[in-house]
């Protein structure tokens, strides 16, 4: 009997058991931390990388395979699976980014048809939402540079809370190209 009242006096074994309860919580409040922090700093050096190859992207002897190789490079650092994919538009000015094609809209109606005339800015026939064109543009153009990169998260922690195994990010940036010659003026045209 004594033995029984020593054994439920004894204290020594219950650090573990406590351990044993809070290790699996604290191990995924810290691979989420990692995850997370992991995360951001590759955003950062993303959105770093993506600046400094967009300003070297601006003058007219720049090779764009040689500045994505560079953004890659440095993503790649960090998060050696990454795919990267890359995309330049250009416009003849900042404000109009994203901006569709101006028209004349003489019938009220809010659509650009029934023949009215545009400004072609992207030169491409028809009439767009997004008057961008693809690649570097000419002088003075301002250029909107858009890398996504996806890669496995380096932590597994992604699973267990049920989010996607693959971290995935866009960083866009703008600026002007030098002014190493002339903007030409785009051209009108008609509606259809």
């Amino acid at each position: 009997m004594i033995w029984r009242r020593n054994l439920a006096d004894d204290q020594s074994g219950a650090a573990i058991v406590e351990f044993a309860l809070i290790a699996p919580v604290l191990l995924m409040t810290l691979f989420g931390l990692f995850d997370l922090g992991h995360g951001m700093y590759t955003k950062a050096m993303l959105q770093g990388a993506i600046e400094k190859a967009s300003r070297g992207s601006t003058i007219e002897s720049s090779t764009t395979g040689a500045l994505d190789s560079k953004v890659s490079a440095v993503v790649r650092r960090i998060a050696p699976n990454a795919v990267l994919g890359f995309t330049r538009t250009s416009y003849t000015s900042f404000s109009d980014v994203g901006a569709p094609e101006t028209y004349v809209d003489t019938d009220a109606d809010s659509t650009c048809d029934n023949g009215e005339t545009y400004e072609d800015a992207n030169r491409n026939g028809t009439w767009d939402a997004d008057q961008g064109r693809t690649g570097n543009g000419g002088a003075r153009d301002a250029i909107l540079y858009n890398v996504t990169v996806s890669y496995p998260r380096q932590f597994p922690i992604a699973r267990l809370i049920g989010q996607s195994n693959t971290m995935q990010m866009s960083v866009t940036t703008i600026l002007r190209n030098q002014p190493y010659g002339l903007q030409s003026a785009p051209p009108t045209a008609t509606c259809p």
